[in-house]
């Protein structure tokens, strides 16, 4: 993993900025990455105006904006300036939601390990390779709200 990108991911500016330019609806929806390390990935979404729904809970999509960040920063980081290039895209999304998201919810992936192992499968073999990963999302009491399985997908550029 770089520990180059992760540096990035936790600067104050520079990744909001990247959020503002690549991704706008994660930005102005609350989405932020509050810890990142090798082996996990914290991110937030907070239940305000513009993330929530008619049911005053947030939306289902900003909840999957924040599970799927939780997972996508340990690829991009397992990704970042790779000589070839890898490609990663989402394959699939599985999402069980078990409870109103009414405050801030915080996704944690802790399977930053299992991504790189991945990764590194796709470089050697210059095959595609997936792996499906967890995200679960808990509100301020440490109650489960939602529960992802996100299946990534990893290739080589040619």
């Amino acid at each position: 993993m770089s520990s180059k990108f992760l540096q990035l991911v936790m600067h104050p500016f520079k990744f909001r900025l990247f959020f503002l330019k690549k991704l706008p609806s994660a930005y102005f929806s609350g989405v932020r990455v509050q810890y990142v390390d090798e082996e996990k990935c914290l991110v937030t979404v907070p239940y305000r105006w513009f993330s929530t729904n008619p049911f005053r809970s947030t939306y289902f999509a900003c909840l999957a904006m924040a599970a799927e960040m939780s997972t996508g920063v340990l690829a991009m980081a397992g990704t970042f300036e790779q000589k070839p290039a890898v490609s990663m895209l989402v394959l699939k999304m599985e999402a069980n939601f078990v409870k109103k998201a009414t405050g801030i919810a915080t996704f944690t992936c802790e399977e930053g390990r299992r991504i790189q192992q991945t990764i590194n499968e796709a470089m050697a073999s210059g095959k595609g390779t997936s792996v499906t990963v967890r995200s679960v999302g808990k509100d301020k009491e440490d109650n489960i709200i939602a529960d992802f399985a996100i299946t990534w997908t990893f290739r080589v550029k040619n």
